[in-house]
């Protein structure tokens, strides 16, 4: 079985990272959070061209979750990150991923509920 790889702008577009304006990705903000943030390693195939799996884009979607939703700093949110989630004393930490977690359940089944409403109007 292959793993589905996202390039960066498809990342971008996935994650709603767009201008404004222009509405083009703007993924230098998924190349600076790569920077800052050691956890998100991409893989680099061809011409050093970034793409991410599965388990990358969970880790920008919290990143992002902490930065944009949550309103974390830069420093908060790298905190967080290095806090291990199964330390009773971190309530703050599996209080957050347990929002994020709940967030993505939500959207997920959203998703889902729409594809069954569009199979249905089109059968």
């Amino acid at each position: 079985m292959s793993k589905k790889l996202l390039n960066i702008s498809e990342l971008s577009n996935l994650l709603d990272l767009r201008d404004k304006n222009t509405g083009k990705p703007q993924n230098h903000v998924i190349r600076f959070w790569e920077k800052e943030f050691k956890q998100i390693r991409p893989t680099l195939l061809s011409g050093n061209r970034r793409y991410y799996d599965e388990k990358e884009i969970e880790k920008i979607k919290y990143i992002k979750f902490l930065l944009k939703d949550k309103g974390y700093t830069l420093k908060g949110a790298k905190k967080l990150l290095k806090l291990k989630q199964n330390n009773v004393d971190d309530l703050e930490a599996n209080a957050v991923r347990n929002e994020f977690l709940k967030r993505n359940i939500k959207n997920k089944t959203k998703l889902i509920l729409d594809k069954i409403k569009a199979i249905k109007k089109n059968g």
